[in-house]
């Protein structure tokens, strides 16, 4: 299974995790449109809000818009979706995302450019 992982004492708090990720999915830089989040807890203390591909939201939604592909990643089938949002709201790590501009949900699907802009390792991709 394919995942990203994160290690929040390497975290800087730079976005550009974030702002690479909202360029991919929405082509604009807009942190509120990452599937990444950093979020300063304390001075110099990030934590990262990154999908593990848990599965939760699998389980919780109502149409089965929400599948495992072949390599792990749980993806979204927009044309199922109903927009209610229940997985954003079952989601233990807060990593399903959603934003007003939209009416379906998005996530982490692990395509790895947030890693290649880490500048400090904060952020890989595994597979188990």
């Amino acid at each position: 299974m394919k995942r990203l992982v994160k290690d929040e004492n390497l975290c800087i708090g730079c976005g550009k995790c974030e702002e690479v990720c909202s360029n991919a999915f929405f082509r604009e830089s807009n942190a509120a449109k990452s599937c990444v989040r950093v979020q300063e807890i304390e001075e110099n203390k990030h934590k990262l809000t990154i999908c593990n591909q848990c599965g939760k939201c699998i389980e919780v939604c109502p149409v089965q818009a929400l599948t495992r592909d072949s390599k792990g990643i749980i993806r979204l089938n927009k044309k199922d979706c109903v927009g209610c949002f229940m997985c954003v709201g079952f989601c233990p790590d807060n990593a399903m995302m959603q934003h007003d501009d939209y009416i379906e949900p998005f996530k982490c699907i692990a395509c790895g450019l947030c890693v290649k802009s880490c500048p400090t390792g904060a952020l890989k991709i595994v597979e188990d």
